[in-house]
């Protein structure tokens, strides 16, 4: 059927809108500053999101600070209670020789051995070179804790004393004996052929395992004093941290994060790990 002239003229200027619509929009979207405008509103902007807040970062300084000089700290303490445990070895090594060498005197004695035997000297002899060893070679990071011969250095000082940092605004000192001192020079294998010889160096032992005991007791309680005091530091340390965490005001954690440990925390884990 042919189009009327009206039907037809409605489809010319209906077409030419469409057409005028189509031009004007694509010149606004394409190049005009219009189309710049609409796109800038209608579409997201890529903005660069700052990883770090400043406001959070200097309102928990102080205390990230604080919690990393004190988890410092803590390790300090804990190198000074490993030296502690060094020197306490090398002295139960001093001892365990001092009571074998007493042992060849009783067995000698009771006639088990032979104070003349050149082989009973020559043990005898080797235990007290052994002693000398353990006091010249126990040592931790070139710090010699037994022969005051190697003190009077930057790391230990002519007193036997080592400075560990252990607090935020100072520390103390951890003190070693000389154990060089100690009348070691005096243990002579040729004197147990005889009695009173024999009788001389039973009390020289004696007296020397009475020292090295007690020493042997300061450097185990100091040992343990200071792993104790190295826990402590580093509780504090995850404390203060925890600290600057909470005093954010906003936490890096998301929130979901936050809820998942509290209903956790609540109500036990999600996990079934009884089986």
């Amino acid at each position: 059927m042919a189009l009327s002239e009206l039907e037809r003229y409605l489809i010319y200027q209906t077409s030419s809108q469409l057409l005028q619509q189509d031009l004007i929009t694509m010149a606004l979207f394409q190049g005009g500053e219009v189309g710049t405008n609409l796109r800038n509103m209608l579409l997201p902007q890529n903005t660069p999101q700052s990883l770090t807040n400043p406001f959070d970062e200097a309102i928990t300084g102080t205390l990230r600070a604080d919690s990393r000089a004190v988890k410092q700290n803590s390790k300090n303490v804990h190198e000074a209670s490993y030296m502690m445990g060094i020197a306490k070895e090398g002295v139960a090594g001093i001892q365990t020789a001092l009571d074998a060498m007493s042992q060849i005197i009783d067995d000698i004695d009771s006639g088990t051995l032979s104070g003349s035997s050149s082989t009973v000297q020559e043990n005898y002899k080797n235990l007290k070179n052994q002693i000398l060893g353990y006091i010249s070679n126990t040592e931790y990071n070139g710090i010699y804790m037994l022969d005051s011969t190697k003190w009077g250095t930057e790391q230990i000082d002519k007193n036997g004393s080592v400075y560990i940092q252990a607090f935020i605004n100072g520390g103390f000192n951890v003190t070693f004996s000389a154990v060089d001192d100690l009348n070691f020079s005096d243990l002579d294998e040729t004197k147990l052929g005889n009695t009173s010889g024999r009788m001389e160096q039973k009390a020289l032992l004696d007296g020397l395992s009475a020292s090295i005991e007690s020493i042997h007791s300061s450097y185990e309680s100091r040992e343990t004093g200071l792993s104790q005091q190295a826990a402590q530091l580093e509780s504090q340390s995850i404390i203060l941290a925890k600290a600057a965490e909470n005093r954010r005001q906003s936490p890096t954690r998301s929130l979901e994060a936050i809820i998942l440990d509290f209903v956790t925390s609540s109500n036990g884990s999600i996990l079934d790990e009884s089986g």
